[in-house]
């Protein structure tokens, strides 16, 4: 291979890449259907020239039929009247229509031959072009479709997978701090809420004890002027009584006379149990 078919040939593969790289797909189909209407306007129009050709040859035919037909009755009328020459005459150019007409029935069969050959063209011309505007929209369908993946592709090409994880932990970090901001403020909260209320808890199991003991002692004898059962008194800073309800089931505890030396070594006894009683409550 020579030097300048080289050349020639590194130019025509480059011209090439560069006409098949500037390529647009739609614009290419837009392109061949233009072409191809345009086509089918041309095959019109040269269909219609052949049909006016095929009929001015059909015209021709048949007036020359007619002339033929024409100047044989004039033969006929000339050798009526005894003039043979005039009756020649007429028959010579009866002879020439005739030959006239014969060959215009040749051209006619053959214009009609090419006319119906242009018609079956253009009719299949006609189905290529409603064809392939079908499959250009397919394709174009097509195109856009592949053109919008591969723009997803690069997009998810240039999102690193490891900097898409890492963020997401950064975000799952933040809401478990926030998570546990949100619960640390609740339990501070309730914890407050609920120290009230073992406050309130212990304050009214004092009072219960203190009026067991009241009870206690009444149902001994030693307390004159006692509460009714179930009625606490009043606190110190003024609040109300709590009304609670206990069965004691406790013997009668009658009066006895002091002056019995049983009765007061019995309530001696009492009330060192009551005093005993009374320093373990204040310790």
């Amino acid at each position: 291979m020579g030097l300048l078919d080289r050349v020639g040939m590194v130019i025509r593969s480059n011209l090439n890449a560069l006409v098949s790289a500037a390529e647009d797909p739609e614009k290419i189909l837009e392109q061949t259907i233009i072409d191809m209407n345009a086509d089918l306007v041309k095959l019109r129009q040269a269909v219609a020239q052949a049909i006016a050709a095929q009929k001015r040859l059909e015209q021709q035919y048949t007036q020359n039929l007619k002339d033929a037909q024409q100047w044989e009755e004039r033969a006929r009328l000339a050798l009526s009247r005894g003039d043979e020459a005039l009756a020649l005459e007429a028959l010579n150019r009866k002879k020439t229509a005739a030959d006239t007409a014969i060959a215009l029935k040749a051209q006619v069969d053959q214009m009609a031959a090419q006319v119906k050959t242009l018609k079956d063209n253009l009719t299949a011309l006609e189905s290529k072009i409603s064809e392939a505007k079908t499959k250009k929209e397919m394709l174009k369908a097509r195109v856009r479709a592949a053109k919008a993946s591969e723009q997803i592709h690069q997009a998810v090409s240039k999102v690193g997978t490891s900097n898409a994880m890492a963020a997401f932990e950064r975000m799952e970090d933040k809401v478990l701090q926030m998570e546990a901001r949100s619960q640390a403020i609740a339990e501070l909260s309730g914890d407050t809420l609920e120290s009230k209320f073992e406050a309130l808890q212990s304050s009214a199991n004092k009072q219960d004890v203190e009026f067991e003991l009241l009870e206690m002692k009444r149902q001994m004898g030693l307390l004159t002027d006692a509460p009714s059962a179930g009625t606490l008194p009043q606190t110190a800073s003024g609040s109300s009584q709590l009304n609670i309800n206990i069965n004691v089931s406790a013997p009668e505890v009658q009066d006895a006379p002091r002056t019995s030396s049983s009765s007061q070594s019995k309530s001696k006894s009492i009330d060192d149990d009551m005093a005993e009683l009374r320093r373990l409550l204040e310790s």
